[in-house]
């Protein structure tokens, strides 16, 4: 059985898709146990609506809740009978396997390292969303905001943690990893790119293909792409925009007269298709790498498919132990640097 902290509270629409996609995880999922943090009353009020089952589920009750608006730093200390804090505080605790939230990213970013700390070895944590792609599987982004500022070092350690989640999340054996880049040539990109792109295949346990475009988030060979948080972010809203204005133009075309609207009902399950294989709510949210416990955040407005998919993905990632799976990978790269180490001092 894997247990998860939940919190209930966080998010556009919360808790009432948060207690859908709770009650969907968990009919779909009979290994699975959750702790559910906020306001008590409401969230058993709630569930009352459905059917589930009820020994799976326990409450931890919450008084507060940290909003969008807040600064993250500032409310984490203050706050600290909010529903992110407490669900922190049961996975430090142990009375969870892995968390999960759909509220402020930067307070899920600030409540998992002052909580949890860093898995040792690793530079920064990054957050590694899913992104639906062309092959109708999904490449992962790693980062895709949580460090605007980057060394070489920490996007080796991204490439590291995001081949562990692939692996475990997604049973990508041998997952590549691309360095997202302005060419995919050797001397692209700025200094950083560079420089990352000579360690990265010097690295163990990661499969480097080398440096790929912009294009290959979604149409590419790239199971893993690997980039500065600044880079990430600006790469993921653009193609998340561009996916809304194909849909968008799409209706607007077909609704121009009646004849494009009787051209509309022949290809509705084409289009339906479509909008299926690139539906953001499919493949959750982003996991934040680096931390010793399994944390998955949600988008701000997930509802229930959304919220329900992180809810899967946390409980499968903490099942294939992928926290286990970057240490060892960790402990492989310093053994490699500390033999190229002695081999310098004893030439």
């Amino acid at each position: 059985m894997v247990t998860l902290s939940v919190d209930m509270m966080g998010g556009d629409f919360a808790p009432y898709e948060q207690v859908k996609g709770v009650v969907s995880a968990l009919n779909k999922d009979k290994e699975l146990s959750l702790i559910l943090c906020g306001d008590e009353k409401v969230l058993k009020s709630e569930l009352q609506k459905y059917k589930y089952d009820e020994s799976r589920v326990t409450f931890v009750n919450t008084t507060e809740i940290i909003t969008m608006e807040e600064e993250p730093a500032k409310a984490v200390k203050t706050k600290k009978d909010s529903s992110i804090v407490v669900a922190f505080r049961m996975l430090k605790e142990g009375k969870a396997d892995g968390l999960v939230s759909s509220g402020s990213t930067g307070a899920v970013l600030t409540a998992g390292v002052l909580s949890l700390g860093r898995i040792k070895g690793i530079s920064r944590p990054a957050l590694c969303p899913a992104m639906p792609n062309s092959r109708g599987g999904v490449t992962l982004l790693c980062d895709c905001g949580a460090n605007l500022e980057c060394k070489p070092n920490y996007l080796r350690d991204f490439a590291i943690m995001a081949t562990a989640y692939a692996q475990s999340a997604y049973g990508v054996e041998n997952p590549k990893v691309g360095l997202l880049n302005n060419g995919t040539e050797d001397h692209k990109g700025l200094p950083l790119q560079q420089e990352t792109n000579a360690l990265l295949r010097e690295t163990p346990c990661v499969n480097y293909i080398g440096n790929v475009e912009g294009r290959e988030l979604m149409f590419g060979d790239a199971d893993v792409v690997v980039s500065d948080g600044f880079t990430g972010n600006i790469a993921m809203k653009a193609v998340e925009g561009c996916g809304k204005a194909v849909a968008t133009s799409m209706k607007r075309e077909f609704k121009k007269n009646i004849f494009t609207k009787l051209r509309a009902l022949l290809v509705k399950d084409i289009i339906g298709g479509i909008k299926n294989s690139l539906d953001y709510e499919k493949v959750g949210g982003a996991v934040l790498l680096g931390l010793p416990k399994v944390v998955v955040k949600g988008h701000g407005n997930s509802k229930e498919l959304g919220f329900s998919v992180c809810l899967q993905l946390a409980a499968e990632a903490a099942r294939k132990d992928m926290v286990g799976k970057i240490e060892n990978m960790v402990k492989i790269l310093k053994e490699k640097e500390a033999e190229s180490a002695n081999g310098g001092e004893n030439a």
